[in-house]
């Protein structure tokens, strides 16, 4: 439960009909298995105890009766496991009939909530035996001598944990227009239990799992749905035990179709609750009875997978359509700008790396929608102290290749005679001596915009931004950034898209930028004329960095916790001190940085994360970083 993870199942029991005491020694088995696994609520189908396809029997006393038996059967088996149990079963009121989902708890049943939507088409007739429940039902209901549940419309919270709340709803309480998982969540439930029995038919998986995916992104929730499966009745329908565990909109488990047992996720109620403060238009009016249970707070043991790249699909065809659609807003950004200026020229200095190759690609696709001869983007070469053969022959073959304007400045001269005129001695490799030749190169840029009555597009990208890898007033400086909400680790694979639908000269130079190392080669080359300067080497490799900025921005993760799921995530890459050691130096840079982002140019958003001090970053410039890394330095 640290960091907020939660395991949570969704379990389908394998059940016969009518036979209370076989289903309920089935629920007990998965309960304790549940347990076994870490897992701290779980979740059964609708009416499980008796079967969901008992038809008439639930008029039957006998049936109704051996039901409320078993359920405190289960209530008692389960009282030492640390476990809540959300368990389906018909509860008589005042002579109505109600299908019921009990929460169980350490030996008692905390509470109970009633079907409110109760179908009546199609191969349903619940009507038949059931009551739709109102937001007034309100009852006490003795189980036996010794246990009582009270029914309400209530959502339960941990005492230990209040973060963790959950509120529950039973099939077809999902499908109607407007759930009741609505109020819950508006109540405070960030976790959405469904016991459901939903028949199979073709195309309902598909269906099923686009709503349950819908309604946990609109409502900024976890939702498990728990569904019945074999050993119903199948003289009428089929039950494929298809559980799902959704998460803020993406699937974190799925049973197989026609399976029983359990399926297990670890939830971040953390997440959900940040995703919820962060959207202000999220409606919260508490209207719902809270019940309380109780859980040892223990750490979860996380069997949830975190990818290394959290910008990047690990779905190649998903990768593909992403990349497609990211090429194609920041070239709409781009040809939108030059069509409101009534400008016909860009102009970009062209290094041979990853991050202006990604820029001339975009100005390509802009000019070319809006029907603009490729002529009119004018790319510059600047060769200076640092600069290696292989970028200079990349960056001409690549303005070639695509019908550019290339034009060569050598600003070695007009750097040296900065260097005469500030006092700087040639042989000083320091800070000045690189920055003074990147604010070389932008002012080369900005003037032959001038000279061209073109605009000049930045090529800096946002893990740059980031870590403020930019020089003030140099490279960070554009008229238009088409590369500002785009991550490093994105960047290569944008530029690998377009060398997989490309051919001839363009793939061969694009292949061999994407080979070619991270430099700014501001510094000179080694003897063999190799690049001596490499970014990674300085600030630590992008794919960590880029993993650090999404948790840290998209989901407001404490330091000590992106430490944990990097630790995770990169467990067979780097070690947890190499993974330590440029934590803290992402974050000394990102806040000692700011300056450079409260001050930036124009720039497309393309994904959920962006550091524009117009959009979705506000920070002052002089903000401590103290307590971030205060928490670093206290993890054990």
């Amino acid at each position: 439960m640290k960091d907020g993870f939660i395991k949570i199942a969704c379990a389908t029991p394998d059940v016969k009909v009518a036979d209370c005491q076989y289903n309920a020694d089935s629920i007990i088995e998965l309960i304790t298995e549940a347990h076994s696994k870490g897992v701290k609520i779980a979740c059964f189908p609708e009416l499980s105890v008796t079967g969901y396809t008992c038809s008439d029997l639930f008029l039957q006393d006998a049936l109704l009766s051996s039901a409320r038996h078993e359920l405190v059967r289960i209530i008692r088996e389960t009282e030492k496991l640390d476990i809540v149990s959300l368990i389906g079963v018909p509860l008589a009121v005042c002579g109505k009939l109600y299908n019921c989902a009990v929460i169980v708890n350490r030996g008692k049943a905390i509470g109970a909530v009633a079907k409110k939507n109760i179908p009546n088409y199609s191969e349903f007739y619940e009507v038949r035996h059931f009551t739709a429940a109102n937001e007034s039902l309100c009852a006490d209901i003795q189980l036996d001598e010794d246990y009582s549940v009270h029914l309400e419309d209530t959502i339960f919270t941990c005492r230990e944990l209040p973060e963790l709340t959950f509120g529950v709803e039973i099939c077809e309480d999902m499908w109607v227009s407007s759930p009741p998982s609505e109020r819950l969540a508006a109540s405070g439930a960030v976790i959405i239990f469904n016991l459901s029995a939903s028949d199979e038919v073709i195309g309902k998986a598909d269906y099923r799992r686009t709503l349950i995916k819908a309604h946990s992104g609109s409502l900024a929730c976890t939702y498990a749905y728990a569904d019945s499966g074999i050993g119903e009745s199948t003289q009428d329908m089929v039950f494929a035990g298809h559980n799902i565990i959704a998460e803020n909109g993406s699937v974190l488990a799925e049973s197989k179709a026609f399976s029983s047992g359990l399926t297990i996720a670890d939830t971040d109620i953390k997440i959900l609750s940040h995703e919820r403060r962060r959207m202000n238009s999220f409606s919260a009016c508490p209207s719902c009875k809270t019940a309380y249970f109780s859980l040892d707070v223990t750490e979860t043991i996380l069997d949830r997978a975190f990818q290394k790249t959290p910008f990047v699909p690990s779905d190649k065809k998903a990768l593909d359509s992403r990349c497609e659609e990211i090429l194609t807003m920041q070239a709409v950004g781009l040809m939108t700008r030059l069509r409101h200026i009534g400008c016909k020229t860009a102009v970009l200095g062209l290094s041979g790396g990853l991050d202006s190759t990604l820029a001339l690609i975009v100005a390509v696709h802009a000019f070319d929608m809006l029907g603009l001869d490729r002529s009119g983007i004018h790319t510059i070469t600047m060769p200076c102290f640092g600069t290696t053969d292989r970028t200079y022959n990349n960056a001409c073959s690549l303005a070639k290749a695509y019908s550019a304007t290339l034009t060569e400045i050598n600003i070695c001269a007009s750097v040296t005679q900065h260097f005469a005129d500030i006092g700087q001695l040639p042989d000083v490799h320091d800070v000045t001596y690189e920055n003074s030749q990147a604010r070389e190169r932008t002012q080369v840029l900005m003037d032959k915009a001038n000279q061209l009555g073109g605009i000049v597009v930045g090529t800096g990208d946002l893990s740059e931004l980031a870590l403020g890898w930019a020089t003030y007033n140099g490279d960070h400086m554009s008229m238009y950034a088409v590369n500002s909400s785009i991550p490093k680790t994105l960047v290569r694979w944008l530029v690998n898209y377009e060398a997989e639908i490309s051919n001839g000269e363009l793939k061969k130079v694009l292949s061999d930028i994407l080979d070619t190392p991270v430099s700014p080669e501001l510094l000179p080359p080694e003897k063999n004329g190799t690049i001596s300067q490499k970014t990674e080497d300085i600030v630590g490799p992008y794919e960590l960095h880029d993993f650090f900025m999404y948790y840290m921005l998209r989901y407001g993760f404490s330091p000590s916790k992106i430490f944990r799921i990097a630790c995770l995530a990169f467990a067979e890459t780097y070690s947890k001190e190499f993974i330590m050691k440029w934590l803290n130096t992402f974050y000394r840079r990102f806040f000692t940085q700011q300056f450079k982002r409260s001050c930036l140019p124009d720039g497309p958003k393309v994904g959920t994360v962006t550091l524009s001090p117009r959009g979705d970053w506000r920070m002052p410039s002089d903000a401590s970083a103290n307590i971030w890394l205060k928490e670093l330095d206290n993890i054990d």
